[in-house]
C-alpha cells in the first residue's frame, strides 16, 4: 500500500501509467480467473535435473479492511468496499490461486475470518501483527499437505531504534547515521511522522516481517526459507526504507545460517512482499545487488522472479493517483529452485482494471503475483563430505580387517 499526501491519501505520486486507471470503470462485475504462463527453460539457480516436486507461491497485499473507506477510494463502487463482499472476494481469489504458500501483507481480521476459513481449505498460518495501533500485519499461509513449518522468527523494524540509541551514546556530538539512515532536507516533513529530526522517530514506523523455514513433503524433504514483509510506504523517506531492507537481509542471513546448521542443509530462499519501491529505485537496486553470505560460504545474490523472466510487471498497484509496481518475489541466486510458471497480470487496457482498484473484479488495490517452482535434484555438499565419526568408523573397520588378515 502506498500512501501519501493529504490527510490519509494513498496516492502520493502520479505515475505515467495512471491514465490507464482514469477511464470509466467496467460495469461487468465478476472475479477474474488466474492464468499461469509457462516459462520456456525458466531461469534457474543451481542444479540440472528435477526431482519432480512442484509448489506454488503467491504474494498478495490484500488491502487491510481498516484502510478501506470511500474517502480513500472514491473511484471504487461502495458495494465492493464493504467487508462482507470484500472478505468473500478475497477468499475466492485465494481459492482460485490455489497456492502451496501465500505470503500475505495487510492481513487483518485474522482471528475472526482468515484463520478459520483458511484452515478449512487445508492451510495453517504464521502471523505477525504490526505494533502500536495498527491492526494489520504479515502472514504466511501454507498447505499442510505440502510442507511442515520447522522454524520461524518475527521481524520488528522498530528494533532499528536500538542501534540509534547505541550510536547516540557513542557519538553524542556527531551527526547520527543510524542503520544506514541519513537525514536529508527533502525528507524532513509531515507532522504525522513526529519530529523527523529525531532518528528514533524516523525509524519507529511499526512495520513488520516474518521469517520461516519449511520442510517440503517431497521425497528428499528439502528445506526452504521464506521471508514475507511490508516495507514503509512514504516515497520521500527512502532512508527509512533502505534501513528496513538492510535490516531484513541481515536477519535473513542470520536465519538461513541457523537453519543450515540445525538441519544440515543449504536452503533456497524466497523473499516476498510489498516493498513500496519501484523497479530501479534505491531499495530495488539494493535488493538485487547486495552480496549475501552465510558464515564462510560463498556469497549469493537475490534475483527477482519476474525481473529475470521477462521483466517486472507494468504495475501491481493500480489507482487513479498511482499505478506502478511495488510488489516482488525474490529468490536466491544459488539454490535448488527453478521457476516454471508466472502468474499473468492484466495489461494497461485490460477491462478488469479500468477505473482503478479495488473493484468488483479485484478486491484489493494490489494484484497478486507469483508462480510455480520445481525442486531441482542436486547432490548436497554435505552428502559428499564424510562426517568425522564416519571417518573414524571406517578407520577402525580397516584396522580390524588388517588384524584378521594377520
Amino acid at each position: 500500500m502506498l500512501r501519501g499526501i493529504a490527510a490519509f491519501s494513498r496516492f502520493p505520486v502520479i505515475s505515467s501509467n495512471s491514465r490507464i486507471c482514469r477511464n470509466t470503470m467496467s460495469g461487468i462485475p465478476g472475479p477474474v480467473s488466474p492464468k499461469f504462463i509457462s516459462l520456456e527453460g525458466g531461469q534457474r539457480t543451481t542444479g540440472d535435473t528435477s526431482n519432480g516436486f512442484r509448489f506454488r507461491v503467491i504474494s498478495y497485499n490484500i488491502l487491510a479492511q481498516v484502510y478501506v473507506k470511500s474517502s480513500y477510494f472514491p473511484h471504487s463502487p461502495s458495494s465492493c468496499l464493504r467487508w462482507k463482499a470484500r472478505s468473500q472476494a478475497i477468499l475466492t481469489d485465494l481459492k482460485k490461486l490455489n497456492a502451496d504458500f501465500f505470503c500475505i501483507q495487510e492481513l487483518d481480521e485474522y482471528d475472526i475470518f482468515y484463520k478459520s476459513n483458511m484452515e478449512k481449505l487445508g492451510y495453517s498460518c504464521i502471523y505477525v501483527q504490526r505494533n502500536g495501533q495498527k491492526r494489520d500485519g504479515c502472514g504466511i499461509f501454507y498447505k499442510l499437505n505440502s510442507a511442515d513449518l520447522v522454524l520461524k522468527e518475527e521481524i520488528d523494524y522498530n528494533d532499528l531504534m536500538k542501534s540509534v540509541s547505541t550510536d547516540l551514546e557513542n557519538n553524542s556530538n556527531q551527526v547520527v547515521e543510524t542503520s544506514r539512515v541519513t537525514l536529508t532536507e527533502d525528507s524532513l516533513k509531515k507532522k504525522d511522522h513526529g519530529d523527523p529530526n529525531n532518528p528514533r522517530v524516523r525509524l519507529k514506523r511499526d512495520c513488520v516481517g516474518v521469517l520461516a523455514a519449511f520442510r517440503l513433503k517431497n521425497p528428499s524433504q528439502d528445506v526452504i526459507v521464506f521471508a514475507n514483509t511490508h516495507i514503509y510506504w512514504d516515497p520521500e523517506w527512502i532512508d527509512v526504507k533502505l534501513a528496513q531492507v538492510k535490516y531484513l537481509l541481515h536477519r535473513l542471513e542470520q536465519f538461513k545460517e541457523v537453519v543450515s546448521n540445525k538441519y544440515s542443509c543449504s536452503p533456497s530462499i524466497l523473499l516476498a512482499g510489498d516493498f513500496n519501491s519501484t523497479p530501479g529505485d534505491e531499495v530495488y537496486q539494493y535488493l538485487v545487488s547486495a552480496d549475501l553470505s552465510v558464515s564462510s560460504a560463498a556469497t549469493f545474490k537475490l534475483c527477482s522472479l519476474y525481473g529475470t523472466n521477462g521483466g517486472e510487471p507494468s504495475f501491481t498497484n493500480c489507482t487513479p493517483g498511482f499505478t506502478g509496481t511495488l510488489d516482488y518475489i525474490f529468490l536466491s541466486s544459488t539454490g535448488y529452485l527453478k521457476p516454471i510458471t508466472l502468474l499473468e497480470l492484466p495489461g494497461p487496457q485490460s477491462p478488469d482494471i479500468i477505473g482503478g482498484l479495488p473493484n468488483h473484479h479485484h478486491p484489493s488495490d494490489h494484484l497478486p503475483i507469483g508462480g510455480d517452482f520445481e525442486v531441482l535434484q542436486v547432490l548436497e555438499e554435505s552428502a559428499s563430505i564424510p562426517k568425522l565419526h564416519e571417518v573414524e568408523d571406517d578407520f577402525v573397520k580397516l584396522k580390524l580387517e588388517e588384524q584378521i588378515k594377520d
